[in-house]
């Protein structure tokens, strides 16, 4: 078992369990912490009663009836540590008694490898392993972005793979140290880091970041003013090779040279009045072409 304040299971899951010599990085869940004199009285009640049915547990021979009713009413009466939990986990968009059944099998868990007489309360226990059990479930079942099958198991054994070395190194593995472990490319380490990413899609209308930074619609989505001219030009080459070529080559001399009629009545050995005779016969064929309203 865990010394004290460990949470069994916890070691698995990324940032839920306490690390050699350290705290659990969640804050113990005591009932009645509120500041409703009611409440605080409720967990008084609660802490009594579990510290009273594990005295009960610990003299029972495992699987008889009466074993099986103490280890009941300690589930029921902890309920609200697993409530409180998932409530943490409100803005992941899973429905609440998903998430609720997933942290009352972790605090079975934590029931069943509980020791009242190492000196540890029993909220101080059990949250962790609650917690590590609700984000497993997240990293392994829920994702709105799907990635291939092989590179979600991938990526697991990457996570373990991660935490072993963190552990053996007292420092977070490079990526070649990742890869070596596993037998597999730096490059697939890497796309199994951006997969574990992949948990949910953001909406470009979210709200500004925690960071202060504007939404992704304000930040990626602007409208360009260029597309307009792709569509209008596309729509000049369309019509322009429907002319004759004298006609075609007064056009570009005129609107994309920027020559005057005189300039082109000079280059091509015309006289200006024919130039811009030739103008307007163009402009009367582009429009009748042109069935596209204005």
């Amino acid at each position: 078992m865990p010394g004290a304040g460990a949470a069994p299971g916890a070691e698995t899951v990324p940032g839920s369990g306490p690390g050699p010599g350290r705290a659990p990085r969640s804050a113990p869940f005591r009932p009645g912490r509120a500041s409703d004199p009611a409440a605080r009285k409720r967990g008084a009640d609660t802490r009594a009663l579990t510290q009273l049915l594990f005295s009960q547990l610990k003299e029972l021979e495992p699987g008889t009836a009466e074993h099986g009713r103490v280890r009941s009413a300690l589930i029921e009466a902890n309920l609200p540590l697993v409530r409180y939990a998932a409530a943490r986990f409100r803005s992941r968009n899973e429905p609440m008694e998903d998430v609720v059944q997933v942290g009352t099998i972790g605090l079975i868990n934590a029931i069943d490898r509980f020791d009242p007489d190492r000196g540890v309360q029993f909220p101080t226990f059990a949250m962790p392993t609650v917690v590590g059990e609700i984000k497993r479930y997240f990293r392994d079942n829920v994702r709105t972005v799907h990635v291939p099958r092989r590179l979600h198991e991938l990526w697991v054994q990457v996570t373990s793979a991660t935490e072993d070395l963190t552990t053996a190194h007292g420092r977070s593995p490079t990526t070649a140290e990742i890869a070596e472990r596993l037998r597999i490319s730096e490059d697939e380490v890497l796309a199994c880091i951006e997969a574990g990413r992949s948990y949910h899609a953001t909406s470009l209308e979210a709200a500004q970041e925690g960071d202060g930074l504007p939404g992704l619609l304000d930040r990626l989505g602007y409208e360009d003013p260029a597309l307009d001219g792709v569509e209008h030009r596309d729509l000049v080459r369309h019509l322009l090779v429907q002319l004759p070529e004298r006609e075609q080559r007064i056009l570009l001399l005129r609107y994309y040279s920027n020559l005057t009629q005189s300039q082109i009545s000079a280059e091509l050995g015309v006289s200006q009045m024919h130039v811009s005779r030739l103008l307007a016969r163009s402009f009367a064929r582009l429009r009748s072409a042109n069935r596209i309203e204005p």
